[in-house]
């Protein structure tokens, strides 16, 4: 069967930005950086770089070429973590020369936008008492780190 892969453009930096990930994230690697051999639209030999790289078991490449429009917040990366200690070792690696923003979002210094998340929150969010989940929403919109303790106790009222 075809495998779908996800493929970031990198207006710069894409083999350093693969490489930071995998460095921050267990089960990760770059796998290679290959130059493109002939002149492209984004310049000339060996300027566009395509890289290989697995995130947490997940397959993906990347390339550096000028001339994209640059990522949105159309297009993210979510990290499901374990505890709040999983959340503020990722939210601190990747928010590094980044931006913070609302709801557990952050954009990271290569402009791509990351949600580090609880894996509780999901949980939460899908609970069957509905005011449970609307308190938990409620809480999650007036953060910007996500706080585990702060979310449990907006669930249990």
């Amino acid at each position: 069967m075809s495998r779908i892969i996800p493929f970031l453009w990198y207006n710069a930096k894409a083999d350093e930005a693969a490489a930071f990930y995998a460095s921050i994230i267990p089960n990760s690697k770059v796998n290679s950086v290959t130059e493109m051999p002939a002149d492209s639209p984004s310049g000339p030999a060996g300027s566009v770089k395509v890289v290989d790289f697995t995130l947490a078991g997940q397959p993906f490449m990347a390339m550096t070429a000028g001339g994209a429009e640059g990522f949105n917040h159309a297009f993210s990366m979510m990290i499901e973590c374990e505890d709040q200690k999983e959340v503020d070792r990722l939210w601190d690696a990747l928010g590094a020369g980044g931006k913070p923003e609302a709801c557990g979002w952050l954009k990271d210094r290569y402009g791509l936008s990351w949600q580090i998340t609880p894996r509780v929150l999901n949980e939460m969010m899908k609970d069957k008492d509905r005011s449970r989940a609307k308190r938990v929403a409620e809480a999650m919109m007036q953060m910007v780190k996500l706080d585990v303790a702060a979310l449990q106790k907006a669930f249990n009222g």
